[in-house]
């Protein structure tokens, strides 16, 4: 089990993380948040709107279902946004440096770290 500030720093320790933040989905609030490299506050509020529009949008189509995580690509990054599961409207946002990261185990250790956080 780990807290917030833990997790955050869990998080830093994947190869090519820039910056990771805990994200509350109802407001686009950070509550809590490491690193460098984009403007968290920014990205939190925008992903948000990710989130939100992804959740309207699987209702609207009738899916009974849950999102794992959400990946935006881009030419240098990889966004990776992950609900957490025990906590509804909160998510992880982390940031990689595309050249410097295994997508793979990157995801794979986002999921690790949601399931072990505690709030």
């Amino acid at each position: 089990m780990a807290n917030v500030k833990q997790s955050m720093e869990d998080l830093l320790t994947i190869d090519g993380a820039m910056c990771a933040a805990l994200v509350d989905s109802g407001s686009g609030m950070i509550l809590g948040q490491l690193g460098s490299g984009v403007d968290l506050e920014v990205a939190a509020a925008g992903n948000t709107e990710v989130v939100r529009a992804k959740l309207k949008t699987m209702k609207a189509l009738g899916l009974n279902d849950a999102i794992e995580d959400i990946l935006i690509t881009l030419g240098r990054q990889y966004h990776i946004l992950r609900p957490i599961a025990t906590k509804e409207g909160l998510f992880i946002y982390l940031v990689l440096d595309k050249t410097k990261s295994n997508l793979a185990m990157s995801r794979r250790k986002v999921q690790e770290v949601e399931r072990e956080l505690v709030i």
